[in-house]
């Protein structure tokens, strides 16, 4: 079977596995090299968005070429990944933010007002 496949094929998953790859050990690379929680969060959630949706793309495109099965698996995982991934970031920041905040920690971002009042 892996001798038959095109070579535009084999490009294009070849393609998107690497830039998936790159795009993923960006987000590590971000995780471990920036200053604070509040900027190193992002991230790593980028790499698991991007890098792994276009590792999963990837995925899909060679199963659904070579057509051994449907990519139910993968758009699953894809949807799962893209719903739970932002939401987590949420809920770490919120946390962190409601901790430091009330432990007076410095270096917390700044807290925005809806009101006309100015804040003290």
């Amino acid at each position: 079977m892996s001798q038959d496949l095109p070579l535009w094929l084999s490009i294009l998953v070849s393609a998107c596995v690497v830039l998936g790859a790159l795009i993923t050990m960006a987000g590590c690379f971000g995780l471990v090299r920036l200053k604070n929680f509040y900027v190193r969060i992002h991230a790593p959630t980028m790499g698991t968005s991007m890098g792994g949706g276009l590792i999963l793309l990837a995925s899909a495109i060679f199963f659904t070429v070579t057509r051994e099965r449907l990519v139910m698996h993968e758009l699953l995982i894809f949807f799962f990944v893209t719903i739970t991934t932002p939401v987590t970031l949420m809920l770490l920041a919120r946390a962190s933010l409601f901790r430091d905040r009330v432990e007076g920690n410095d270096g917390v971002p700044r807290r925005i007002s809806n009101s006309t009042t100015p804040e003290t």
